[in-house]
């Protein structure tokens, strides 16, 4: 017994020893030609934002200065002074067109997760007949640009009866192919088991898609908010909205920048407005962006 236990055992098959992954060195001086060349593609992307803040706190004499400078010397608040009696002076009040953009903006960016949210469950979840067919028209939907489809779409607009309405800008922007196409990705990636689970506890396909789903892809649709509301925040709706009553605050906004070298600082002002909303709600929500970039980490 004892001379059995002391035997060694046998080896199935060859045995290899286990190898640790090597680690790829750099040098200092590649380290330093790295951290270089990201230097300079980050000072090339941020001098645009740098001229556009500096531009709307420049006085006209340094606006029109050459050769230009990047940085104001005398920085002051008049542009956005004569911006704002300007749009004093207009016969729709400013916060009107505030309103809209709110509206339009709100809506068109909720309505566009919630629907593309929940178009995306079924084709990455359940299985039936023309699943395939459906997404591959999602797909070919992404292959045509908007000027394409922009007279097509005016056409249903006019025949729905909703032209120069701000249903005819939110509608349109909450049948995006391009939401669907990231929020099923991202479903397909929750583990099938996690959902039959709630099945079996009795939870319904509704409650397992708001309480389940819908958290677990909290970093796509966050993503998918931002780049919807930066589609909707630069929309003018010239093709459909024919009332100044209606129009949002781009259309005022781009009005009064193509005014003249009188309008220059005001025009300075308006770029700066338009910039600074988005990259706001970006700011605020980037983390959620990197999260997406990176996936998510569950697995069957």
């Amino acid at each position: 017994m004892k001379s059995a236990l002391k035997e060694k055992p046998r080896r199935i098959g060859k045995f290899r020893p286990f190898r640790r992954e090597r680690k790829i060195n750099r040098s200092a001086a590649g380290n330093g030609l790295l951290f270089a060349l990201m230097a300079i593609c980050g000072v090339f992307m941020a001098m645009p934002l740098v001229m556009i803040v500096n531009n709307a706190l420049k006085p006209l004499d340094e606006i029109f200065q050459f050769p230009p400078r990047i940085f104001v010397r005398y920085p002051t608040l008049e542009n956005f002074t004569d911006l704002f009696v300007l749009m004093s002076d207009s016969w729709v009040p400013f916060s009107r067109y505030i309103l809209n953009t709110v509206i339009i903006t709100g809506c068109g960016t909720v309505g566009h997760v919630i629907f593309a949210s929940m178009a995306a469950y079924p084709l990455a979840k359940h299985e039936f007949k023309g699943k395939n067919v459906m997404f591959s028209l999602v797909i070919l939907s992404m292959m045509f640009s908007w000027t394409v489809t922009q007279v097509p779409n005016y056409l249903i607009i006019t025949a729905l009866g909703i032209n120069n309405t701000h249903l005819a800008l939110i509608l349109p922007a909450c049948a995006f192919g391009m939401g669907l196409y990231l929020m099923k990705q991202f479903m397909e990636q929750i583990p099938n088991s996690i959902i039959e689970s709630a099945r079996l506890d009795g939870a319904s396909e509704f409650r397992i898609f708001w309480q389940i789903i819908m958290p677990n892809v909290k970093p796509a649709w966050l993503t998918l908010a931002i780049f919807q509301f930066q589609q909707m925040w630069v929309n003018t709706g010239h093709l459909f909205l024919r009332s100044e009553e209606l129009r949002p605050l781009q259309h005022a906004l781009q009005f009064i920048a193509q005014g003249g070298v009188q309008r220059a600082g005001a025009a300075a002002a308006v770029a700066f407005i338009i910039a600074a909303i988005p990259i706001t709600f970006f700011l605020i929500c980037q983390s959620y962006i990197l999260e997406t970039m990176t996936t998510s980490g569950m697995k069957d």
